[in-house]
């Protein structure tokens, strides 16, 4: 996929993205999250991911029920040949900023403790279609 296509297709998802990666966004933004900087929707190589901390080459993909399993081995082996680590994180994971935190941690080790004054609100952004 061409650059220009690739960014193109970022903005697009940006400006749709489902409520689990909408709330994901509230917690990451802004380095709320133990001070991490992530961006959304950044284009690497002929993917999108859906969040990235470059400090630690991490990689946050919030699976939704409409993933196909090949597509993202695919795309996990590229991703990780070039240095990243990727965490998954389902629905009912991705909506708990405590499930969150706690995996990230567990990958890169003790952040500074989490800002829970800037967390979003317990339920807030998640819709029931999204799991």
């Amino acid at each position: 996929m061409a650059r220009n296509a690739t960014v193109n297709q970022a903005r697009a998802l940006r400006r749709t993205a489902p409520a689990s990666e909408r709330f994901l966004w509230k917690l990451l933004r802004g380095r709320r999250l133990a001070g991490l900087k992530f961006r959304r929707q950044v284009p690497i190589g002929p993917y999108v991911v859906d969040f990235l901390c470059l400090s630690h080459r991490l990689i946050l993909e919030a699976d939704g029920p409409f993933h196909d399993p090949a597509y993202d081995a695919a795309r996990d082996a590229w991703l990780t040949a070039k240095g990243f680590r990727i965490l998954r994180l389902k629905n009912h994971e991705a909506n708990s900023a405590d499930q969150v935190f706690a995996r990230i941690v567990d990958i890169i080790g003790d952040p500074k403790p989490i800002d829970s004054s800037l967390l979003p609100l317990a339920g807030e952004g998640v819709g029931e279609a999204d799991g």
